[in-house]
């Protein structure tokens, strides 16, 4: 076979400008047809759809008929028939060829450019289905792929030899590189896919484990109630509104609820209302049109959009003001929305969770938050207890947040029957959050590993609360003996959560007033008080 073919030009046996030359028109023909069956090729990197179009176009554009393309079978060795292309006879062949059978079958022992002027005077031409005219020439070529023997190309003029079989079976090898070249590609891009999917489907069955109801944390009654309730819910769409204290993993049930679910397959998006101002909370909720704000240089999906088909995960939903509120509600029911500076309405499929730590009925009494976005929240409550309501977990919950922090540590970390006992005493008002911190900085105290029941330590203003818890102590407001009224808060001394409590105590623990006092939008105060884990009064 030739490495580099060239059509040939107009040769010295043509007749002078004007005459008639046929190696001129046949060259015109081919690469007509070579233009065309390149582009039938990088039209598609299905590769199977693509070799008949190759074949027909070969039939209508070149005048080569019948053709044929047989691939080879890596198990056994054989060329199997892959694709016929014949308008006017048979197009099926469900033979094989073994090495030395028959004239395609000595391409697969010798990988060679086969001519035969006259298919009925080759004695080892099988012609098994009938399928090529004894009278006319006959071309075979191999498919290769570097040296890698892939398949043949055959094919047949529709008319008796003129001289010119070797500037066909010339274009032929063209073709059968072009196809080479293109299954190839086609290869390459099937292993590839073929990769992704297993990594995908790792990465799902992985993160299925991580975030299965099985592999949570927690055997007392009141989890286990809340675990099957997830359970059944995750089947469907149903909306879920998640209830409880900060810290309580109102998040991890989340995760669990959406890779558990139908939707699993597609994304969980998640955002937390409290850390954006409105503004931006519009923004990457809905998404923006190009050119609607300062900034937004290019369009841009939203959170509603990225989820679409999936799950959208809205933490510190009772935060969100009354304004945004009523967007919100529009989208929970119809399903749609525009983005910021667009007019284009965009129809979405997301299933709602929603979190908050905050008494929404209250809210919703007190003209806070609106009642009818409340009721279409509220479809699937689930109420995640306090740690202090469920101690008889703290013991199983240490040992899993021990494993966590030693992997990241590379070391052992084990907890002794006192330490676990003072765990067991204290009222946790950060809940797991706080007693994840407790354990990592018990952790970095022992030096080897060991921790005993010293290096489980408090703040000092939860120890003296030990007995009076301070999220349910009585409300000092403007008391003069309350020492936390007397409080400066403009002391560099004080830590950014005393200062914030400081205030909230000032201010009867009302958050719009504390913010005020602060110099703080409501919004800003509300993410302090969750990241910063105070327990809000409720009186």
């Amino acid at each position: 076979m030739h490495e580099h073919h060239t059509l040939h030009n107009v040769n010295d046996d043509c007749p002078p400008p004007g005459g008639y030359c046929r190696t001129h028109e046949l060259n015109i023909l081919l690469l007509a047809a070579l233009y065309a069956v390149s582009r039938v090729l990088s039209r598609s990197l299905a590769f199977d759809e693509t070799l008949r179009d190759v074949l027909r176009v070969l039939h209508d554009e070149a005048g080569l008929s019948r053709g044929l393309i047989g691939v080879v079978d890596a198990e056994s060795g054989k060329l199997l028939i892959h694709t016929i292309y014949n308008p006017d006879g048979p197009n099926t062949d469900d033979g094989a060829y073994g090495p030395g059978e028959g004239m395609i079958g000595q391409i697969l022992e010798r990988p060679r450019t086969i001519k035969l002027t006259r298919v009925a005077d080759e004695s080892r031409f099988l012609n098994r289905t009938q399928l090529y005219d004894p009278a006319l020439p006959f071309i075979a070529v191999p498919i290769k792929i570097g040296s890698h023997l892939q398949g043949v190309l055959a094919v047949q003029p529709e008319a008796a030899e003129d001289g010119l079989l070797e500037e066909r079976a010339q274009f032929v090898e063209m073709v059968a590189n072009l196809i080479g070249q293109s299954l190839r590609l086609s290869l390459d891009v099937a292993q590839e896919k073929s990769t992704l999917v297993e990594e995908r489907d790792l990465l799902r069955r992985t993160v299925r484990h991580q975030h299965g109801f099985d592999s949570m944390v927690g055997h007392s009654a009141v989890m286990r109630r809340v675990f099957d309730q997830a359970r059944m819910v995750a089947k469907w769409n149903t909306t879920v509104l998640i209830r409880g204290e900060t810290g309580t993993g109102k998040e991890l049930i989340a995760n669990a609820i959406h890779y558990n679910s139908p939707r699993a397959r597609n994304m969980l998006v998640k955002l937390n209302c409290a850390a954006l101002p409105e503004n931006l909370l519009e923004s990457e909720l809905f998404g923006h049109e190009r050119g609607a704000f300062t900034g937004a240089v290019e369009a841009r999906k939203g959170r509603f959009e990225q989820a679409h088909g999936g799950t959208l995960f809205l933490d510190e939903i009772g935060e969100v003001s009354a304004a945004f509120q009523a967007k919100l509600l529009r989208i929970l029911q119809e399903g749609e929305f525009e983005r910021v500076g667009g007019s284009k309405t965009i129809k979405v499929d997301v299933r709602i969770i929603a979190a908050t730590h905050r008494d929404l009925e209250t809210a919703v009494e007190m003209g806070d938050f609106r009642e009818d976005l409340f009721y279409r929240l509220n479809v699937m409550p689930l109420f995640l207890p306090p740690l202090r309501e469920r101690i008889e977990d703290i013991p199983e919950i240490a040992r899993h947040l021990l494993t966590k922090i030693g992997t990241d540590q590379k070391r052992k970390l084990t907890l002794t029957d006192m330490a676990n006992r003072r765990l067991a005493a204290h009222d946790w008002p950060g809940n797991v959050r706080e007693l994840e911190n407790c354990l990592e900085r018990a952790a970095v105290l022992s030096d080897d590993g060991r921790i005993d029941v010293d290096l489980i330590r408090f703040p000092s203003a939860r120890e003296r609360g030990s007995a009076r818890p301070l999220r349910t102590a009585t409300p000092a407001v403007n008391s003069a003996s309350s020492p936390i009224s007397d409080v400066d808060l403009n002391d560099p001394d004080l830590s950014e959560r005393e200062r914030v409590i400081a205030a909230l105590e000032q201010a009867g623990w009302v958050q719009a007033k504390a913010a005020r006092i602060l110099g703080m939008t409501p919004r800003q105060i509300a993410y302090r008080i969750q990241t910063l884990n105070i327990e809000v009064k409720q009186f």
